[in-house]
């Protein structure tokens, strides 16, 4: 039985359960209800982390712990990559890294979770393409094609960015861009970026 069905039939017997034998007890069990639903509707999302300011090993690591925790389950990470910078050049290179999770949080509150994460972190915000201490980016929420104030899904420049199609085409390789209908594969294949991209190591959680 699948993680989804379990949560489906375990749901089902608790509500059965308390419903027939101890109807009184029904409003105290919400959580365990509102516990099943999420787990019934968790969400496959796609992050891409970074960091070029300060130790940027331990960085990428505190931000998987995190996201491990207050996201969701990670369950595929990349090797970390050493990149050079894009967009702004005359600053450190980076650090990068793909993970792969479920979560059970909608978009806007996995914007607010990274977001969180990024400012306990150190992240400030100041310059378009600045140095930071650590950067969350949202590249994938399922297949969904997403254009809200402060987001858009799919990441709106990762067809152009070895520093993310290197990373991905790591851990899944034939996830398919909702937009352009092409594979990471694809993508990297048709990509013109000329910046250099290093595996440096895998990332022990």
């Amino acid at each position: 039985m699948t993680k989804i069905n379990q949560s489906v039939f375990y749901s089902k017997y608790i509500s059965d359960f308390f419903f027939h034998s101890c109807p009184a007890l029904t409003i105290n069990c919400s959580r365990l209800f509102t516990f099943a639903a999420a787990m019934a509707k968790l969400k496959k999302i796609h992050l891409l982390t970074g960091a070029n300011l300060g130790d940027r090993f331990s960085t990428l690591e505190k931000a998987a712990q995190l996201l491990s925790t207050r996201v969701g389950e990670i369950l595929n990470i990349s090797s970390l990559y050493e990149t050079e910078p894009w967009g702004n050049v005359d600053q450190p290179g980076y650090l990068n890294q793909a993970l792969e999770m479920e979560t059970p949080l909608s978009p806007a509150q996995l914007l607010r979770a990274t977001q969180q994460i990024e400012n306990e972190l150190g992240r400030t915000r100041q310059v378009k393409w600045e140095a930071r201490l650590i950067d969350i980016d949202i590249l994938f929420y399922e297949n969904k094609i997403i254009e809200s104030p402060g987001l858009t899904v799919p990441h709106p420049h990762l067809h152009r960015r070895n520093f993310v199609l290197v990373p991905m085409l790591e851990i899944a390789p034939l996830k398919e861009h909702p937009v352009f209908k092409k594979t990471i594969e694809d993508l990297y294949e048709a990509s013109e970026d000329g910046l250099e991209v290093q595996i440096c190591q895998i990332l022990r959680i």
